[in-house]
């Protein structure tokens, strides 16, 4: 695997205090800052029916987003396939692409939340099948010039594919999981890989990853055209003082935590409450919160523990005002960045 670290900022765009144009314009502006920082990318989730995803369409985003930004690469992270009209999602991916001079990569899920899933009307217990056919047919219908195909869910007989995606074959696809099987999944079709846990389920996950990629090094030239970055993603507030972060961040968090549960509370389902809330995700080292100094050995130990080639830091969630997520990240460019090693 290669010896670089890269760097990346991933996004929930959760509901803020003030309006929603101004939460898109300040995480705009956030973004930016990171394009000139040399952040390799940007990752948005996909949310839908709750405070969570506050852009529930990534694409419109991302249209803004190119427009605004001049390196940086971005993705959804992910499209939730099942929910999409593979045919018009090849369109709106290859119109990104162009827009951004080829900056566009496809993250890749078939949803978490059956909450979610129920929004528009799809069976939760079909999503692994809708999931497999809309990637088959997103893949043929970038490589081919007229779409044919026959499923149980997609039918398409002769379809014209008028345009075409800048990065060729297609732009680099991403798999995000916490289990085992969704590390496998990735590394049998070399996408890139993004997991979330505490440290010890990350090393765990990305040893199966590299395991499978080995056996499999064609896969990974052949979607991404060439190694596969393999990332860990963490949520980060960084002030002078370890009591400062934590005053700041601990109510910020709290504001989070009620977005990313709202769906599933909404359901009376508490599967996930203990999985997001705050003393176990602060004791895993699943949020970093602290000094510089805390923060940096932290990301240093994940990095060495868990085998990864691409860091990813949260730096704007919940209450944080847009000044306080930049501060932070201000911090994280200056301070941390240049010292990890790999």
């Amino acid at each position: 695997m290669a010896k670089k670290l890269d760097f990346g900022m991933f996004d929930w765009i959760d509901r803020a205090p003030g309006s929603t144009a101004d939460l898109y314009e300040s995480r705009l502006q956030l973004i930016a800052r990171a394009d000139e920082a040399g952040f390799y990318g940007y990752h948005m989730a996909e949310h839908h029916g709750t405070t969570l995803g506050m852009s529930p369409s990534p694409s419109l985003f991302f249209a803004a987003l190119a427009q605004r930004t001049k390196n940086i690469r971005f993705s959804p992270m992910a499209f939730l396939l099942p929910m999409y009209h593979p045919v018009r999602l090849i369109e709106e991916v290859c119109m990104l692409d162009h827009l951004s001079n080829g900056r566009v990569e496809v993250g890749i899920s078939r949803g978490v939340s059956p909450h979610e899933i129920r929004c528009f009307g799809i069976d939760p217990d079909e999503t692994r099948d809708i999931f497999t056919e809309t990637l088959e047919v997103f893949r043929l219908g970038m490589t081919s010039d007229v779409l044919n195909y026959s499923g149980k869910y997609f039918t398409y007989h002769d379809v014209p594919m008028t345009i075409k995606p800048l990065q060729l074959p297609h732009p680099p696809i991403w798999y995000p999981s916490f289990s085992e099987a969704g590390a496998t999944y990735a590394a049998e079709n070399g996408f890139h890989y993004m997991s979330l846990g505490p440290p010890s389920l990350t090393a765990g996950l990305n040893k199966i990853y590299r395991e499978v990629a080995a056996a499999h090094p064609e896969q990974a030239q052949r979607m991404n055209g060439g190694a596969p970055k393999i990332g860990a993603n963490r949520q980060i507030y960084i002030a002078e003082t370890e009591d400062e972060a934590t005053k700041i961040a601990k109510p910020a968090y709290d504001y989070w935590y009620k977005s990313i549960l709202e769906l599933w509370h909404r359901n009376s389902d508490h599967t996930y409450d203990e999985f997001f809330s705050w003393d176990p995700c602060f004791a895993g080292e699943i949020i970093l919160i602290g000094s510089v100094d805390k923060v940096r050995d932290q990301i240093q130990k994940i990095v060495d523990d868990c085998g990864i080639n691409y860091f990813v830091g949260s730096f704007a969630w919940g209450s944080l005002t847009p000044e306080q997520s930049r501060r932070s990240l201000e911090l994280f460019i200056s301070e941390i960045m240049p010292t990890i090693k790999v």
